[in-house]
């Protein structure tokens, strides 16, 4: 039996081993893989379909979703878990659900990050055993080995590499109660594997980790409730899985309502306000430029660094929590200026007469062309994309992408030019974008095979005042067909505003169904009609997670033509005009 072995980073300790899984793009576990099978369910990633289960499990890194701590943590504690997961770099929202199921629940697995070349080593590899931090490749399977998990690494081993001030002592010797003793114990940890010296004061918090994603996340909120736990910074809450309100109305199942419901409700006991939404920034309490903050939730996350300035990691669910409890976050990555820097250059083509599909298009291609790097987006100066257009571009960039943030050149803050974005480097790489990529993506993320539309899913991430007063000007006077639903997820304070404004009224009319409190990412039978075969969205983050989040094909287009559809229940299956040019050259390339 031949052997390789490679040496890399222990992120957590133990040592197990297993049937190799690579891939050499990132997964996103919330979205990408099913918390009771360990099925990858991301339709659009090359191990779609694969069981993860007992599998020693290889990718780059995760991307997308800080939900994906919330699902490896069920993961571990229903028995579905990777044996091991083998990273390229160090990663935080995956490395953080092993942390939190080792220290508060007694549950582990080994995880290692081996660097560029040796994680590329990996790709042919069948089978593997990881302990620590070393990988030892087989081409057959090995010897049993007993699967062990190390002891949790003590307080005091951390605190000599990072430096505390007296209230951080305090929490870690309980003197603020169980609940931030623990939580600092976890911050530390976290800062340590991100290299932080140090820790910094935040002002605000966001908290992702209020979605259901089954008993662990309930335990896990439960626990801290137990523990005295309140927040010690203002803290809002994600959106949850269900319509805290409305839940039993729109008959949704009980088994799914009450412990999502009991879950938003743990978080309020911890003193966060009722805002159940995942646009944050639509908040009369969004941040300002500059602001130290704790976000989770991927597209607020990019959209606070991108477009507000406000500074945050890309932080995952269960380390929000633990922040917001001590109001002390690892001093690293994006908090700090020089790490806000592009390194990545992307050019984008001139291209006539845009629509509001052009951005969440271009912001799921640069996302896949990123991987973990901060770009700057350039050709955009002149275009003048809305605060819309930039949050429907940052929900598509993150959730192709594992980066924090993007700079636009001449439109978002900290890239007044390129030069600027780029913290006055050379970029490390440039590419540019041709129409025909776009193309590509296009047809990607529409997955219909057949012109049917059933449903027309609007408000991921959730819809803005002004995104319904637009729709309420596409629709006035029309009705929608009557076998198509139309349903727009936003939140409370939203939906409010646009009564006033009387938008509400008329989307009524046209046949739109409200729901708050929740989004298209939890949503599934009955607010989905269970007869709807296919789902057409102006998102191009839920044109990539509905597939595989609830088994519909999907057809992506513009908000304009989601209204056309919902009245006729036919997609048209027209490119918008700024895409015929890349169609005719994919022609005279055929010919």
């Amino acid at each position: 039996m031949s052997e390789i072995s490679l040496n890399g980073r222990c992120l957590v300790a133990g040592s197990a081993q297993g049937s190799l899984l690579y891939a050499d793009i990132g997964l996103s576990f919330w979205g990408g893989v099913e918390p009771f099978t360990g099925e990858v369910i991301d339709r659009h990633h090359p191990l779609s379909g694969q069981i993860i289960t007992g599998c020693v499990l290889a990718i780059p890194s995760g991307r997308g979703s800080c939900t994906g701590s919330s699902v490896l943590l069920e993961l571990i504690l229903n028995g579905h878990a990777p044996a091991a997961l083998v990273f390229e770099r160090v990663e935080d929202i995956l490395t953080l659900g092993v942390l939190i199921a080792e220290q508060m629940f007694g549950h582990s697995i080994p995880v290692v990050s081996l660097g560029e070349a040796g994680f590329a080593a990996l790709r042919d590899v069948q089978f593997a055993r990881v302990e620590d931090g070393r990988v030892t490749c087989f081409d057959s399977l090995p010897p049993q080995l007993h699967a062990t998990v190390s002891p949790t690494r003590s307080n005091t081993a951390i605190q000599s590499r990072i430096t505390l001030t007296e209230m951080d002592r305090g929490f870690l010797d309980g003197a603020y109660g169980k609940a931030a003793q623990v939580a600092m114990g976890i911050i530390l940890r976290m800062a340590e594997l991100q290299g932080a010296t140090e820790l910094l004061d935040i002002t605000q918090a966001h908290i992702d980790g209020c979605i259901y994603t089954g008993p662990a996340s309930l335990r896990f909120a439960r626990q801290l409730v137990d523990w005295g736990a309140r927040v010690r910074v203002p803290t809002t809450l994600n959106s949850i899985s269900v319509d805290k309100r409305r839940w039993r109305e729109l008959g949704v199942d009980p088994a799914l309502g009450e412990p999502a419901s009991q879950l938003g409700d743990a978080y309020l006991d911890m003193g966060a306000k009722v805002s159940f939404t995942c646009a944050p920034y639509l908040l009369d309490s969004a941040p300002q430029l500059g602001e130290q903050i704790v976000w989770a939730e991927s597209n607020a996350v990019v959209y606070a660094n991108s477009v507000i300035g406000a500074r945050t990691l890309k932080y995952p669910d269960y380390l929000d929590i633990c922040i917001a409890l001590t109001g002390r976050a690892p001093k690293i990555g994006c908090h700090l200026a020089p790490q806000r820097h592009a390194t990545l250059r992307i050019d984008v083509p001139y291209m006539a007469e845009l629509d509001d599909s052009f951005y969440p298009l271009l912001g799921y291609h640069i996302g896949l062309l990123c991987g973990a790097e901060i770009p700057v987006v350039c050709g955009l100066e002149h275009r003048a994309p809305t605060l819309d257009d930039l949050k429907a571009f940052g929900a598509a960039f993150a959730t192709t992408s594992a980066a924090p943030m993007f700079h636009i050149a001449g439109v978002t803050p900290e890239a007044t030019n390129a030069e600027l974005a780029l913290g006055g480097h050379p970029p490390a790489k440039t590419l540019r974008i041709e129409e025909i990529d776009l193309l590509h993506s296009w047809r990607e993320l529409n997955s219909a095979q057949t012109p049917q539309v059933d449903a027309v899913t609007l408000g991921n991430p959730h819809f803005s005042v002004s995104e319904c007063a637009t729709l309420a000007q596409l629709c006035h006077g029309l009705r929608k067909h009557s076998k198509v639903a139309v349903v727009i997820t936003c939140g409370r304070a939203t939906l409010e505003s646009a009564q006033r404004a009387g938008y509400v009224a008329t989307l009524e009319a046209f046949g739109v169904q409200f729901v708050t409190d929740t989004c298209w990412c939890m949503l599934a039978e009955p607010v989905i009609p269970p007869a709807a075969k296919t789902l057409m969205t102006n998102s191009g983050k839920y044109a990539h997670y509905a597939p595989g989040l609830v088994g519909r094909n999907v057809h992506f287009a513009s908000l304009a033509e989601c209204v056309d559809s919902a009245c006729t229940g036919l997609a048209s299956g027209r490119l918008p005009v700024w895409l015929h040019a890349a169609e005719q050259k994919e022609a005279l390339v055929h010919v």
